[in-house]
């Protein structure tokens, strides 16, 4: 094992990033997808956030609406970080790893999981969570406009949200896992 990850970070130093070398062990595929869930919650959440205050959303689903905000970052953190293993248990499979080589392969492998799990949030987690708590519609009052537009803006936020929470957690993911850029490797010496 320790021949494997030596040949495979010379191989990485001379300019060579195939990551079919690589061996994915536990510490980098768990790491990286809490990690990387952790990271990408953060940036999608930030995104959600000042778009329009839509972590509230999650967290007025609470008991306590007076704590939404908090609430609301408390559970997105933590599904982030739950999705985020989700992906590292996808992107781990032999079939996966077989098609996602380089750093941009795990760039758009998660921008695709970002955009399903958009889908899946919103056509799924959403109605559940709000029949649980008796919600029939979610009101918008955060957003400057009224009505139809306010909820147009409101799904483009979301979605953007979750592509951003993908591409992040696509890149963390494969750094945790030494699949780095091309670009970085001729300018980032190997640590001896």
């Amino acid at each position: 094992m320790l021949k494997f990850f030596l040949l495979a970070h010379v191989r990485s130093y001379m300019g060579e990033n195939n990551s079919q070398m690589r061996e994915l062990d536990g510490v980098g595929v768990w790491g990286g997808g809490i990690t990387g869930g952790l990271v990408a919650g953060i940036a999608m959440g930030l995104v959600l956030h000042f778009g329009g205050n839509q972590i509230e959303l999650l967290g007025g689903l609470a008991a306590d609406p007076g704590a939404a905000v908090g609430v609301g970052w408390t559970i997105h953190l933590m599904l982030s970080m739950l999705f985020g293993l989700l992906f590292a248990a996808i992107t781990s499979r032999e079939a996966v790893r077989e098609l996602v080589e380089t750093f941009s392969d795990y760039v758009v492998t998660g921008l695709v999981f970002g955009a399903l799990l958009g889908l899946f949030a919103g056509g799924v987690l959403f109605p559940i969570a709000m029949g649980r708590v008796g919600v029939a519609t979610l009101p918008l009052p955060f957003l400057p406009v009224p009505g139809l537009a306010a909820e147009l803006v409101s799904a483009l936020l979301f979605a953007l949200g979750h592509l951003v929470y993908g591409i992040v957690l696509g890149a963390v993911f494969a750094t945790v896992n030494g699949v780095t850029p091309s670009g970085v490797r001729k300018y980032v010496p190997l640590v001896r």
